[in-house]
């Protein structure tokens, strides 16, 4: 009992000290509130993968009520911003420019070749060089000239016959909106900087300023020292959470389906993770520029590009996929995006919720190793 008591005292008494040492440096408040707030006004208002108002270049050689209609098509859509050109070098000089990212070109011959039943091509040009934004153009100008078609021929008696009807229907996303999808992997990132660089500098700044000589002498075991470093910065990035949720919610409108509740054990579970990695580099470089340094290489880098929250992780090669697993963020990610914009589907949130478990159980055992109280 009387050991029990001792042991609480000292593990008191250290997180008492990382608290007054989280209180006294301003960057660690910066990086746990400021900067989740920075990142997501960003990414929210600032970043969009939405393809909207793309400049197009609209040729008419013909001017009649057939053209003039399919070239309204395209202004009153929002997703073109549609300028007249009369002829296609102008077109094409603006093109050459990237003035416009396409050109939609209606031959003299447009309208009497679809009045007569025939075959009425409109010639297309796109911009290549963003395959992506290409791709994109491509469609939905393929889209509108399709509902046109359909409504010229219907308005004339003819209807286009169509071997097969498409009726979509949009689940999770109904907006098709970039931001639903950006802002809660954002979190993720959010939550793995918060973990892995301010743990990464824990361990090394006390190296640096000699204070570890001091913490070796007092009758602290490893563990407390360890969980008395860590409790308060996981208190600080949990925090940094749920400021992070609720300015997704109310700021940015992005819908909540799933479980509060269960979003918190989730986060809690990667944060763990974050924070054992971070502590883990901290206690490996003993030097606090060459943890940041790790922190950054080893986990934001990783979080940005493989896990999924900007980059589909299928189009990836196949080799690229397999990496994918080793990042703790990815399986934070797709609980995430689940959460918010599914629900809770428990199939896919315990698979993730499992990984993150096995990813917490092999980092602990390494930190564990890894953690002498000694001073070599």
């Amino acid at each position: 009992m009387i050991a029990n008591t001792a042991s609480r005292m000292r593990l008191l008494g250290m997180i008492r000290k990382e608290t007054w040492q989280i209180l006294r440096d301003p960057s660690s408040i910066a990086i746990a509130f400021v900067m989740p707030v920075v990142l997501l006004f960003l990414f929210g208002y600032g970043v969009s993968l939405d393809a909207k108002h793309i400049p197009v270049g609209i040729v008419i050689e013909q001017p009649d009520l057939a053209t003039r209609s399919l070239a309204g098509s395209f202004s009153r859509s929002e997703f073109f911003s549609s300028v007249l050109y009369s002829t296609i070098q102008e077109a094409e000089k603006a093109l050459d420019k990237r003035d416009i990212e396409g050109i939609v070109w209606m031959r003299n011959n447009f309208s009497a070749n679809l009045l007569s039943g025939r075959q009425a091509p409109i010639g297309v040009l796109i911009n290549g060089v963003d395959s992506n934004q290409a791709n994109i153009t491509r469609g939905y100008i393929q889209g509108t000239w399709l509902a046109w078609l359909s409504h010229y021929t219907e308005a004339h008696g003819r209807p286009l016959p169509m071997p097969v009807t498409l009726e979509q229907r949009v689940w999770f996303n109904a907006a098709l909106s970039s931001r639903y999808f950006l802002v809660p992997g954002l979190i993720a990132i959010i939550m793995t900087l918060i973990g892995s660089l301010l743990t990464a500098m824990v361990v090394a700044r006390e190296w640096e300023r000699g204070t570890m000589e001091a913490l070796m002498v007092t009758p602290l075991r490893i563990g407390e020292m360890l969980a008395g470093k860590l409790i308060p910065y996981f208190i600080l990035g949990m925090g940094g959470m749920l400021f992070s949720v609720v300015l997704a919610v109310w700021e940015f409108d992005v819908p909540l389906r799933g479980s509060f509740w269960l979003l918190t054990l989730s986060a809690a579970l990667f944060m763990l993770v974050a924070l054992l990695i971070g502590l883990l580099i901290s206690i490996v470089s003993k030097n606090q520029f060459v943890a940041g340094q790790l922190a950054i290489i080893v986990t934001f880098l990783p979080a940005f590009i493989l896990s999924g929250f900007l980059f589909d992780i299928n189009s990836m090669p196949a080799p690229v996929q397999l990496l994918t697993h080793l990042v703790p963020a990815r399986y934070f990610v797709a609980i995430l995006q689940t959460l918010f914009l599914a629900g809770d589907i428990w199939p896919v949130i315990l698979a993730n919720m499992g990984a993150l478990l096995v990813m917490l159980i092999f980092f602990f055992t390494l930190v564990r190793i890894k953690s002498r109280k000694r001073l070599d």
